[in-house]
């Protein structure tokens, strides 16, 4: 569940693993190896979901290339065979689920898009009337549409829980003239990409983004992953029936797992995290699978 390559400065995150590297062209470069573990409140479980890598890396270049002509991303390359310095089993273990990315110093806010309300967000709407400061309409019930979407900032935290933050709290971290575009950004991408996707029969509940800066540039670049089952909530169209939890091709079905472990006591959400059954890991994989396909048919 995790790499050794021989190459520069090695990372090692809640489910991807970083190094450095040098592009064809002589800049510094990251690469980005999506593995199969799976990180719940936090914390990776015991065991992962073989082929969950692959599968998440498939979508994000997908979006990738659709979004690319509109805008700047890390994207290079997906082949391993660009990586210099790899064996050939190593370059075969890597096939799929590798991104060689332009290496930009990385924006230090989550850049949340809500276009339903579920989730962190309909909890404090139930005992606020607000989503992270957002007034939003009177009678709002769980997994209801939010007609126009809603930019809610949070930190993003290198060890424990991102926080929600306010739109003015994100400036000052980063400055105004920054955060308006990433904004701008955010939320021209997931209303392009909220609207693919209801055509193919998949709702995009909400997402998250991260954006970088390239060296003596102020251009925000779209990096780390884009609109996946990881990084968003996927839900079927045709099931959709607001008032009640939804139905998802996303990870929110391992969570309900494992939540109903915290329920009955079995688990106190710290390390280590318990290992997935079978069944789950199985029904997982399919709901990425069909996510995957519906979007790119």
């Amino acid at each position: 569940m995790t790499t050794n390559l021989p190459l520069p400065n090695k990372r090692t995150g809640k489910v991807r693993d970083l190094y450095d590297m040098k592009l064809s062209n002589g800049e510094d470069g990251i690469l980005i190896i999506a593995s199969d573990r799976v990180s719940v409140f936090d914390v990776v479980l015991s065991n992962g979901i073989p082929g969950k890598g692959v599968l998440l890396t498939k979508i994000s270049k997908f979006w990738f290339d659709y979004f690319g002509d509109s805008m700047s991303h890390h994207l290079i390359s997906t082949d391993p065979s660009d990586i210099d310095g790899l064996s050939k089993q190593e370059i075969e273990s890597l096939e799929g689920r590798i991104m060689i990315c332009r290496k930009t110093n990385v924006v230090p806010v989550e850049c949340i898009v809500r276009g339903y309300l579920t989730g962190s967000g309909y909890k404090d709407y139930q005992k606020t009337g607000k989503v992270c400061g957002i007034t939003l309409p009177e009678h709002m019930v769980n997994s209801d549409r939010i007609e126009t979407p809603i930019f809610t900032p949070s930190t993003k935290a290198e060890e424990g829980h991102d926080e929600n933050i306010s739109f003015e709290e994100a400036c000052e971290l980063v400055g105004y003239s920054l955060m308006e575009s990433i904004k701008d950004l955010s939320l021209q991408i997931y209303n392009t990409g909220r609207e693919y996707a209801r055509e193919r029969g998949i709702i995009i509940a909400d997402t998250k983004f991260e954006f970088g800066l390239l060296e003596n540039s102020e251009v925000p670049v779209l990096i780390d992953e884009v609109l996946t089952p990881d990084s968003s909530r996927f839900w079927p169209a045709q099931e959709w029936e607001p008032g009640t939890e939804q139905n998802s091709f996303d990870k929110q079905y391992v969570r309900n797992y494992t939540q109903t472990l915290v329920d009955s006591a079995e688990w106190d959400k710290e390390f280590p995290g318990p290992a997935l059954p079978q069944e789950v890991i199985d029904n997982t994989l399919m709901r990425y699978e069909e996510a995957y396909q519906r979007l790119t048919a």
